[in-house]
Formats: structure tokens, C-alpha cells, sequence
């Protein structure tokens, strides 16, 4: 997950510790929120008493993907704002997200072949080359494609947020943020109920999938040419590709897509009115109302035109869980010149690969306990979970080691500009040398006042 956004590290590697230490606040939610992932998917196989009792009142998984969710809000933007470049900016996301998430994939497709994990869903071996598609453009949850790893699902609306922002900084309407995120909040508390799931896929599958790749690599194309008219036919055409498939062919429901962006939109807001980019009382009045909205949102129950759509409303674990991660957002805002956990940070470091790679060792540990771990005494539950932990930190600080940070340098050597080199500094008038002066001559540097030969 992002996950970036899908979690991810925007401390720059060997950046100085003063900016190490006003990203550590992030770093600590972030890593906090993956724990609590990892937390969650480990309660079927080693917890199921926790599932029973707290399951029906909080959602652990939506707690940690939406404090994910706010974070990437309040972070990427401003990465593409700094670099001020649209080509760098998605050279940067792809270095970051994709090289750990083909170890992800690749783990998955090994170890469900070996026969040691759950296994991939059957219906990837339906379409493979579309469901190949579908992943190598992050949108598959979004697509009608299985995850082929669970956690993967969290990537597509990071990706969806990602087009917008690009789209609207293209359009020059950046600053809009808290103004589109009260109106996805809006959107998702009237509009989500009456809104499908599912309904290109579940009519044209292999062509959404095919339409859906053309469309975005056109789009982004438009959006980097040079040519005005291109700019804003790329801007049309990226926005509309992400909104459709937002309302119309969600997975997890027109709801809570909706209110997934207005939360991520809301997180950029909280930045730009923390930095004095936006008018501060009425940005915070929009900001304020957008959890408001998805709380509303998730306990309305979707119409009985809304096709494919989940007939239950999202609940109030749902509910729930989406409060207690705006309260521990803001409550790390509110703590961010603080001294955070120095485990929570490291966490947080390695995030995306702890994120990607647990749910493969919680299959491990599934398989290799016997498969009915959750009949095993307690004290043996224990001992396998301490196993669970230790491999799920192993293989994200392996990951993150090995492969998250050598691709953002080489990302960061292929994207790097030139820097210009420093004016000289003006030279006063000379006089014209005497007749008969040597080309060699000694002259005076006006910088330093000291013989200089001339060049």
C-alpha cells in the first residue's frame, strides 16, 4: 500500500537530520499504520478470539490504509509541486513504487506455485494478459482484476489520487484542494449510494482493461508534450478516466472510493493551510466537515438501483475506524516537533516493503504451523506470532535495503537536472594594456586582489 501512497518514505536518503527530524512525525504514523495491517491480517491465522470480539466494532485494516491514505495527501503533492516537473514527478513514483512491488508480485507468484500460500485467485488465469494489464497500471482493483497479492488494493486509489493531482497542477487549479475534497465528501454521502460497483468490467471486462491502459498512457503523454492544447486535452482525458472508474467501476463500492479521495484531498488541504497556501478559515471549514461526510457516508445503506453495489451500509467498525484515523492523524500533526518512537520511525522507513511483503509471511507462518493455527494453544500462537513479526521486519528491511533504495538513487541519478553553473562575477572596465605589453602579462584579480595570469 501506498503508499508511498500507498506508504512511502519522502525523506530523501542522506538528507540532513533537521528535515529527518519534521518528517519523523510522518514516518512514525506511517509505520504505525503498517503494524496495524499487519496486525489485522494476522488475526484469522493466529487471533481469531480479537476478530470475534472487536471485528464487529473496528476495522483495524481501514484504520491503517486510511491513516496511509492521509499521509500520501499530506506528502505527495508537494512533491510534485517542488519539483515543479510532471515527467520527474512520475519518474520518481515509479521508481519508488514499482521495484518493490514486482518483489512482491514475483514472491507471490513463486510461493503460490510451490503450493506454500493461499494461492493466487483463480480468476487471474481467466484473461492473464489482462490481468497482467491491469497490475502494470496499478489500477486493477478498479479494473475488475483480483489483487494478486490482497494488499495491492490500496495502490489503485493511490494511483487514481496521483492522476488527479497531476491533472489539476497541469491545470494550474493546485491550490483547489480543500474545495475538491469537500466535494468527493459530498459525493460519496449523496451521490455513493446510488452510484454501481463494477459495471464496466462486469459488461466489457478485456476491453475496459484495454481502454482503460490506452487512455492512461495517452493521457500522460498529452500532459508532458510541450503543446498547450495537447496539455489540456491530457488533463481531460486523465481526469475523466480516473472519475469513471471511481464512480462506476469500484470494487469496494462507490462509497468508500470517494470517500478515500475526499480523505487524501483533505490531507493535502491540512498541508497547504499549514504552509499559508490556503485562506485559513475557509479551507478549515471545508477540511473540517470531509470526515463528517465519510462517517455519514458509510453508514448509509446504497440503493436498490445501485448495481453490483454491496447491499449493507460500510458499518460502524467502518465508521469507526475511519474516525480513530483522522484523530491519529491529527494528533501527530499536533505532535510533529515532538521526538517520536525511534522503532515507529524505522517502521515508517520501510513501509511500503512491510507493507507489500507481510501478507506473504502471514502465509508462511499459516503453512508451515500446520494450516489450523487457530487451533493451537496460546502459548504456542505466541511463539508463531514472535516468528511472524521477526520475518514480516526482516523481509521489509531487506526490500527496502536491497531494492527500494538502490532504484530511488538510480532514479534520482536518471532524473537529476544539470545544475546551472554560478554567473561569473562582473569584471570592472579594463584599460586598453599599453603598446608593446605582452599577451602573458600579469594582470590583477579583482576578486582577490592578487596577481592572477590571465586565461
Amino acid at each position: 500500500m501506498p503508499t508511498n501512497t500507498l506508504p512511502s518514505a519522502e525523506t530523501k536518503i542522506g538528507a540532513p537530520a533537521a528535515r529527518a527530524s519534521r518528517m519523523g512525525w510522518l514516518d512514525a504514523l506511517r509505520g504505525l499504520a503498517a503494524l496495524v495491517v499487519v496486525f489485522e491480517h494476522s488475526l484469522d491465522v493466529l487471533l481469531p478470539e480479537v476478530r470475534r470480539t472487536a471485528g464487529p466494532w473496528f476495522d483495524f485494516g481501514r484504520y491503517g490504509v486510511f491513516v496511509f491514505f492521509l499521509v500520501s495527501g499530506y506528502v505527495v503533492p508537494f512533491s510534485l509541486q517542488r519539483r515543479g516537473n510532471v515527467r520527474e514527478f512520475w519518474a520518481g513514483r515509479f521508481f519508488r513504487l514499482y521495484p518493490a512491488w514486482v518483489v512482491s508480485l514475483s514472491l507471490a507468484l513463486l510461493l503460490g506455485a510451490a503450493g506454500v500460500t493461499y494461492g493466487l485467485p483463480a480468476a487471474l488465469g481467466d484473461r492473464p494478459w489482462a490481468s497482467a494489464l491491469a497490475h502494470l497500471t496499478m489500477l486493477q482493483d478498479l479494473l475488475g482484476v483480483p489483487n494478486a497479492v490482497n494488499v495491492l488494493w490500496t495502490l489503485s486509489y493511490e494511483m487514481v489520487f496521483y492522476l488527479l493531482i497531476t491533472a489539476m497542477f497541469v491545470a494550474g487549479v493546485h491550490r483547489s484542494s480543500a474545495r475538491v475534497a469537500l466535494g468527493f465528501g459530498v459525493g460519496a454521502a449523496i451521490l455513493g449510494v446510488a452510484l454501481p460497483s463494477g459495471l464496466l468490467a462486469s459488461r466489457w471486462p478485456g476491453g475496459t482493461i484495454l481502454a482503460a491502459a490506452l487512455l492512461l498512457a495517452g493521457g500522460l503523454a498529452a500532459m508532458l508534450s510541450g503543446r498547450r492544447g495537447l496539455r489540456r486535452a491530457g488533463v481531460a482525458v486523465v481526469a475523466a478516466l480516473a472519475l469513471t472508474l471511481l464512480v462506476l467501476n469500484s470494487r469496494i463500492g462507490a462509497i468508500e472510493s470517494l470517500c478515500i479521495i475526499a480523505t487524501m484531498f483533505a490531507g493535502t488541504a491540512v498541508r497547504a493551510i499549514q504552509e499559508g497556501r490556503l485562506r485559513r478559515a475557509p479551507a478549515m471549514a471545508m477540511v473540517s466537515v470531509v470526515p463528517a461526510l465519510s462517517l455519514v457516508a458509510g453508514m448509509r445503506t446504497p440503493t436498490s438501483w445501485a448495481l453490483y453495489a454491496n447491499p449493507d451500509p460500510l458499518g460502524r467498525d467502518w465508521s469507526i475506524a475511519v474516525a480513530a484515523a483522522w484523530l491519529t492523524f491529527l494528533a501527530g500533526l499536533a505532535l510533529r516537533n515532538r521526538r517520536m518512537p525511534r522503532f515507529l520511525v524505522w517502521s515508517g522507513l520501510v513501509s511500503y516493503s512491510l507493507y507489500l511483503l507481510h501478507p506473504l509471511v502471514v502465509q508462511l507462518v499459516w503453512y508451515a504451523a500446520g494450516q489450523d493455527t487457530w487451533r493451537l494453544p496460546v502459548p504456542v500462537r505466541a511463539a508463531w506470532g514472535a516468528v511472524l513479526i521477526a520475518g514480516v521486519l526482516v523481509s521489509a528491511a531487506l526490500t527496502h535495503r536491497y531494492v527500494e533504495r538502490p532504484a530511488q538513487r538510480l532514479g534520482r541519478r536518471l532524473t537529476s537536472r544539470p545544475r546551472p553553473a554560478p554567473a561569473a562575477a562582473p569584471q570592472p572596465a579594463r584599460s586598453r594594456p599599453p603598446p608593446g605589453g605582452e599577451r602573458g602579462a600579469v594582470r590583477t584579480c579583482p576578486l582577490y586582489k592578487s596577481p592572477s595570469p590571465r586565461d
